[in-house]
């Protein structure tokens, strides 16, 4: 996986070039660790755990938040609460179903148990320093998007990629959802967008905050003018 890139003072990347299989291998996907003033470790959007990865994590802080920011992006996260069992683990609604509800149980993991649903209020372990938001109008995704006060970063997945044109890995997806040379959400995420007037709420909330940076999950991180990029890529709605 490579050891955690340093994005800005207690904030890293840590890439997985290798993520993705059929049409979407090599797509690559991207955990965010941010160091809270308690010293202990946010990590958003786990990458897969190895040795390497473990260390590097171990050396910078104690893991206390794991993070699946919405119903796509937690395929590793049990191996980390396994490996940190005193960690708390976060998920968007949807993604550990009710055994009792049908529609819930489509789609959610039933071997995990989140110790709580991430809504618009941040949890305590980073309440001050981590705002966040419950992206409305796109329940397919449940993304919960994160911004980081002092860094001025915004952390997407899904919503937003930022994948450059010349980009030569899962050529036949990102050439299916438009994602390649594209700022923004692809074609597949904007059909997810069920309820455009929900969406443009969330819009208005993300451009409240006053984040330069953005963070992607899949593409390059944008180091600055991410806050009118993003306004242009959400105004077709």
């Amino acid at each position: 996986m490579g050891p955690p890139k340093t994005v800005a003072p207690n904030l890293w990347v840590v890439d997985q070039p290798d993520f993705g299989s059929g049409p979407a291998k090599g797509i690559g996907t991207r955990m965010t660790v941010i160091r809270l003033a308690s010293g202990g470790l946010f990590l958003h959007s786990p990458t897969k755990l190895d040795d390497e990865t473990k260390q590097a994590l171990d050396a910078l802080g104690e893991v206390r938040a794991i993070v699946a920011p919405s119903r796509a992006h937690h395929l590793f996260v049990g191996d980390y609460v396994k490996t940190w069992p005193s960690a708390k683990l976060y998920g968007p609604p949807g993604l550990v179903g009710d055994i009792a509800d049908l529609r819930a149980r489509i789609g959610a993991r039933r071997d995990l148990k989140l110790d709580a649903v991430l809504g618009d209020e941040p949890a305590s372990e980073w309440a001050g320093e981590i705002d966040q938001h419950l992206f409305k109008g796109a329940t397919g995704l449940n993304e919960v998007v994160f911004f980081h006060r002092s860094s001025r970063s915004v952390i997407f997945t899904d919503l937003v990629f930022n994948v450059p044109a010349d980009f030569k890995d899962a050529r036949i997806f990102y050439t299916f959802v438009g994602g390649r040379g594209r700022f923004g959400p692809h074609r597949l995420v904007r059909l997810i967008i069920r309820d455009r007037k929900a969406a443009r709420e969330s819009v208005a909330k993300i451009l409240e905050w006053d984040f330069d940076r953005v963070i992607v999950t899949h593409g390059d991180v944008l180091e600055s003018g991410g806050k009118p990029k993003f306004a242009a890529a959400f105004s077709h709605l």
